[in-house]
C-alpha cells in the first residue's frame, strides 16, 4: 500500500510516498481503508520538530523525539482520518466491517496511508451521516480541540466568548462550538477571514491588522486564543470578573475521545457544525500540501484525498 513516511525532521521535502506492507490486525484493533485525512498544524509541527519558542518549545522537541523517534519519525505520518472499516480483531465489538468511521489516531499515527490500523480504544466513531469522507476528516482536530478548551473554560448558555484566530482549523470550529454551547461569539481574524467568521456564527468580527488586541473593547467571560498568538497579559483587559483566558499554546493538550467525535457528528448532521475545507490535495501531493500549511495562509482545514 502507499503511505507517507519521513526521512527525518525538517522541511516538507523530508516526506515521501512509498510502498509499505499493509498492516495486520491484532485482537483489539480495527483496520480502516482510508478515504481521506486532514493535514493539521500538529502534523506539520511534528514533521518540523517545532514545539514553539522558549523553554516550552525546547522541552516539546525533546518529548517529540522520545515519543516518535530520535533521528526521524518511526511511524507513517498523519493523525486524523476518515474511511471504511475493512477488518476487525476478534476482541472488537464496537465496529463492524463496512462501517464508515472517522478517527483521531493519536501517537499511533498512520493516517496518510491507504490503510491504517488503530487500537479499538482510540478516539474512533461513526462519521457524520451527511458528511463526505473529506468533510469528516476535517472535523476532529479543530472540533475536538474547541470542545475541550471551551468546555474547560466554562463556556455555556449566556456566556460571551472572544475567539482570537478564528479562521484556522481550531478557530473555525471554536466559533461554531461556542455558539452551539449557547455563547455569543466575537471573533478576531485577518481581513480575508471576516466574512467566513460571520458566516460561522460570530456576531462581531475584528480585523487584527486594523485593531490590535489591546484596542478591542468589551468584557468577555472567556478569551480563547485558537492560534497561540496572544498572552494572558495582553488579553487581561478583555476579561470580565472571574473571566477565563485559554490558549492552545500551553502544556495542556486536548484529550481525544470517541464521545466527543460522536457529539461532533451529531452537530454536523443537525446543521450545527460545518466543515471548513480550504484545499484538497492527493496523497502524492503531500509535500505541496505541507508547504501550503507552512505558509500560514490556510482557512479551516487542508484535506488529503487518499482514495475513492
Amino acid at each position: 500500500m502507499k503511505a507517507v513516511v519521513a526521512e527525518g525532521y525538517g522541511a516538507p521535502e523530508v516526506l515521501s510516498v512509498v510502498d509499505v506492507p499493509k498492516p495486520k490486525v491484532k485482537d483489539n484493533e480495527i483496520l480502516i481503508q482510508v478515504k481521506a485525512a486532514s493535514l493539521n498544524s500538529g502534523d506539520v509541527r511534528m514533521r518540523a520538530l517545532d514545539g514553539g519558542d522558549g523553554i516550552k518549545g525546547f522541552m516539546s522537541g525533546i518529548i517529540i523525539r522520545l515519543l516518535v523517534g530520535l533521528r526521524k519519525p518511526k511511524r507513517i505520518q498523519g493523525s486524523v482520518l476518515a474511511g471504511v472499516v475493512a477488518e476487525v480483531g476478534d476482541a472488537v465489538s464496537r465496529f463492524n466491517v463496512g462501517d464508515e468511521v472517522y478517527a483521531m489516531a493519536g501517537f499511533s499515527f498512520g493516517a496518510f496511508a491507504e490503510y491504517c490500523v488503530l487500537p479499538d480504544k482510540r478516539a474512533i466513531a461513526l462519521k457524520p451521516k451527511k458528511a463526505s469522507f473529506e468533510e469528516a476528516s476535517s472535523i476532529p482536530f479543530g472540533g475536538n480541540t474547541a470542545l475541550y478548551f471551551l468546555r474547560k473554560a466554562g463556556v455555556g448558555k449566556g456566556k460571551s466568548v472572544l475567539v482570537y484566530g478564528s479562521t484556522g482549523a481550531v478557530g473555525t470550529s471554536a466559533v461554531q462550538v461556542a455558539k452551539y454551547l449557547g455563547a455569543e461569539v466575537t471573533a478576531v481574524s485577518g481581513p480575508d477571514g471576516l466574512k467566513l467568521s460571520k458566516e460561522l456564527g460570530a456576531s462581531k468580527v475584528y480585523n487584527y491588522r486594523e485593531t490590535a488586541i489591546e484596542d478591542i473593547e468589551g468584557s468577555f467571560d472567556v478569551v480563547f486564543d485558537a492560534v497561540g498568538k496572544i498572552s494572558k497579559s495582553r488579553a487581561a483587559h478583555l476579561l470580565a470578573s472571574n473571566g477565563k483566558y485559554s490558549t492552545v499554546d500551553s502544556l495542556d493538550v486536548a484529550k481525544e475521545s470517541s464521545s466527543d467525535l460522536e457529539e461532533l457528528a451529531n452537530m454536523f448532521d443537525n446543521d450545527q457544525l460545518t466543515a471548513t475545507i480550504d484545499k484538497t490535495f492527493s496523497l502524492d501531493e503531500i509535500v505541496e500540501a505541507n508547504r501550503y500549511v507552512d505558509s500560514g495562509r490556510k482557512k479551516g482545514s487542508v484535506v488529503i484525498h487518499v482514495r475513492d
